[in-house]
């Protein structure tokens, strides 16, 4: 099916897909228009990513990086060459994918898009009293760093309350940690002082014996105990703690003791810049009564005015630069951020969000630029400021291309392409191309659920308890207090930036720390980690192969001694080509069964361990009987990765696919405190009502689930709401709503309760 109104008058205004087979596509043929937003649909696995992101994307990038020299080629990613036979009218694609930014406590929103840059050039100009050239102001350099803390604008600090047992006396070991506890050299410079009564109780002490104690220094002992070094002074424990473990790089902190130390120490606020990170000189300059720390720690949408009340006409350009990419953060829901944010703080929705920013202002036509599920982490009042973004980016005269699930952000394509019909195998086809209006009318599983309005639950649960939270003031949370209702399924909602993930991921924690967290982080393993080994089935597979034949389990573990010897069972190869691309390949030792060609002969059933491995789920629900296995593959059915082989690496899998993959994991426990941070990340709308299924199936199993979600199909099925808001950072951190589907659509001031009645059937309004 083709759309008519995009009938190209010269074929480079279509961009060509000749033979795609990267992954799962089924050697397809695509023509993609050119100048307009086009949305790749489909299940999860149908094959999206696969032609968008491996092959378009891919192979842009690898002619882009052909065109440089050897020398510079060398220190770029690498991309391989993609299984397609041509791309015809290509251009240059940027990515913008989900990752998060990441780096160290030295990156910033401010110095991540520049705009520090500009603030630290503005106060060199225009700053009084003068503190020097930019470099002045940068807490990255040593002309305008605190020299306490380093520009970091924290510091280490010891907790006294976890280094000292108030309860026991020096004898008794009351400096909890290790070379000052009895019996060491370290703990002898207290006892042998002759300064204390070394068997009382610290609880007991006067308020001068503890101020000796910890931090008096310098101090000359007049009459001390056999063991007194003769010429040493005495040195409080807490400055003799920070100058052996804090003031330098010790070994003993960083290794042997690195577990207590983590213990003992928290990062505090700097005592001389009191978080600024700049040193006294740079926070003295400052212009209208403010310096550049004050500016960058207000929200995002107040500095804006307050750069505008900079009238100097030596200013003016720089100014209005500024002005202009606050303006484009704000435009992408990002206004409650300060530019004193660190980049590894925000979420993968905030990270993509602030990429986007850096082409804004970019006056670049004629580039491709994709986008990876760009609706995530944004509310649906969030989503209309996301679209207008996309449509700018298009009328500059650039390709946009967007992988996305949301209905919302799939009305604004100018071309649809529908990828499927279903996942794995069973995908890697076009199963529609055409307008949005067609696609509703395809018959395709995104065409029914694109305009899916679901009902209210109309019997919510009812709680058998409550955990309980008083006045937490975390980040923006404006002394909150709320009773998450237990045994049942609570949703908490709000806009970006209003308090939801702190409340739930920051607060939550400290008081139920038994709580089990299903985010979409990585899972520990490496490339050798698939859900074979994840969920320990492999092991019963090894058992059975090893009874079948005989012989020993190990044999059929491509870690151990069955494995190939050329790939180290990998089944790939990597061969290092300097500044070409690096070649991965199929080993030809064991054609990338990972196994000895003696390991391969043994078989189950029929077949051998590498033909098992790659089974996709859904084959090996049919292939084992056993109930050390079936159950399991039941539940990773249940949560939707039937379609995902049992030995693919885990580092191949999408966040979305990783939070689904720990779900089955947790389908057999009960009556646990479960939290999951935005479940619907990932899976297509189809897939939904089944995880609303899952969720409530944890609930039915006597569990407590907590779910912090934009998705109006999961608010609508909930037990209880607690929204948060009512606008992001300083404008939020307050509690909204609390209370039951049906009460949330009549709330007047809930931006949530407007949009969730606009979702759901009109009967239920």
């Amino acid at each position: 099916m083709t759309d008519s109104s995009f009938e190209p008058d010269r074929r480079s205004d279509m961009l060509h897909v000749v033979g795609a087979r990267e992954n799962n596509l089924k050697n397809i043929s695509v023509r993609i228009p050119k100048n307009r937003i086009t949305v790749f649909t489909g299940v999860s696995g149908s094959g999206k990513s696969s032609l968008v992101f491996d092959t378009i994307a891919a192979e842009s990038q690898r002619q882009l990086n052909e065109t440089f020299n050897s020398f510079v080629r060398h220190r770029l990613p690498h991309y391989g060459q993609p299984d397609v036979d041509s791309l015809e009218h290509l251009s240059v694609a940027i990515v913008v994918d989900q990752k998060r930014l990441g780096g160290n406590a030295r990156s910033t929103v401010g110095t991540i898009t520049d705009i520090y840059s500009l603030l630290r050039l503005l106060y060199s100009r225009v700053g009084k009293p003068f503190a020097g050239y930019s470099n002045a102001f940068s807490f990255n350099d040593p002309q305008g760093m605190c020299e306490r803390c380093e520009g970091l604008g924290t510091v280490a600090m010891v907790r006294v309350d976890r280094l000292i047992d108030k309860s026991k006396s020096l004898n008794e070991g009351a400096i909890d940690f290790p070379t000052f506890r009895p019996g060491d050299w370290r703990w002898k410079r207290y006892v042998c002082s002759g300064l204390f009564d070394n068997d009382k109780k610290l609880e007991d002490y006067t308020d001068e014996e503890w101020d000796t104690l910890l931090y008096k220094t310098d101090v000359k002992i007049k009459n001390p105990l056999p063991g007194w070094p003769p010429t040493s002074k005495y040195e409080g424990i807490i400055p003799r703690f920070e100058r052996s473990f804090l003031s330098k790089e010790s070994e003993e902190a960083k290794s042997r003791y690195k577990e207590e130390f983590d213990r003992v120490i928290t990062r505090g606020e700097c005592p001389l810049c009191k978080g600024a990170r700049l040193n006294l000189q740079a926070l003295s300059c400052k212009i209208n009564n403010r310096n550049i720390a004050d500016c960058t720690a207000l929200p995002i949408r107040e500095l804006v005015e307050v750069i505008r009340e900079v009238r100097r006409p030596v200013a003016a350009p720089i100014v209005s630069a500024i002005v202009e990419r606050l303006e484009h953060l704000v435009s992408v829901g990002l206004g409650y951020l300060s530019l004193n944010r660190e980049t590894f703080t925000l979420s993968g929705g905030e990270s993509q969000r602030v990429k986007m920013v850096r082409h804004l202002g970019s006056s670049l036509t004629g580039i491709t630029y994709i986008f990876d599920e760009p609706s995530i982490g944004l509310h649906p009042h969030d989503v209309r400021r996301l679209n207008d973004l996309m449509k700018r980016l298009r009328d500059k005269g650039n390709t946009v291309l967007i992988v996305e699930h949301d209905p919302d952000v799939i009305s604004i394509a100018d071309h649809v392409i529908d990828m499927g019909p279903g996942a794995g195998s069973k995908g890697g086809e076009i199963v529609y191309q055409g307008d949005v209006p067609g696609l509703a009318a395809s018959g395709t599983l995104t065409g029914k659920f694109l305009s899916h309005r679901p009902k209210l639950k109309t019997s919510p649960r009812e709680p058998d308890g409550a955990l309980v939270i008083e006045h937490a003031s975390l980040h923006n949370l404006k002394d909150v207090s709320v009773r998450i209702p237990q045994g049942v399924m609570t949703v908490v909602t709000g806009v970006a930036g209003s308090g939801k993930s702190t409340l739930i991921n920051g607060v939550l924690p400290v008081h139920y720390p038994e709580a089990v967290y299903i985010d979409q982080s990585a899972i520990r393993g490496s490339k050798r980690s698939n859900p074979a080994t994840y969920t320990g089935i492999l092991d019963s597979i090894r058992s059975l192969f090893a009874q079948s034949n005989r012989v020993s389990p190990s044999l059929f573990s491509f870690n151990s001694s069955g494995a190939c010897p050329e790939c180290k069972g990998l089944g790939i190869t990597y061969t290092d080509l300097a500044f070409m691309d690096p070649v991965v390949s199929r080993c030809e030792v064991c054609q990338g069964r990972r196994f000895t060609d003696e390991v391969l002969g043994l078989t189950l059933r029929g077949k051998n361990i590498s033909e098992v491995l790659n089974m996709r789920i859904a084959e090996a629900g049919s292939f084992f009987h056993e109930e050390t296995i079936r159950p399991v593959l039941q539940r990773l059915t249940d949560v939707g990765l039937d379609y995902i082989q049992l030995g693919r690496p885990l580092n191949t899998l999408s966040g979305g696919e990783l939070q689904r993959l720990k779900l089955a994991a947790e389908l057999e426990n009960s009556g646990r405190i479960y939290v999951f941070d935005e479940p619907t990340t990932g899976p297509h709308m189809s897939d939904v009502a089944r995880l609303i299924g899952l969720l409530n199936r944890l609930v039915d199993q006597g569990g407590t689930v907590v779910v912090i979600e934009h998705n109006l199909d999961v608010i609508s099925q909930a037990d209880w709401i607690i929204d948060m808001g009512p606008g992001a950072g300083q404008e939020g951190g307050k509690v909204v709503f609390q209370g039951r589907p049906h009460e949330l659509i009549q709330h007047e001031s809930s931006i949530t309760g407007f949009y969730l009645k606009q979702h759901v059937e009109p009967s239920f309004c």
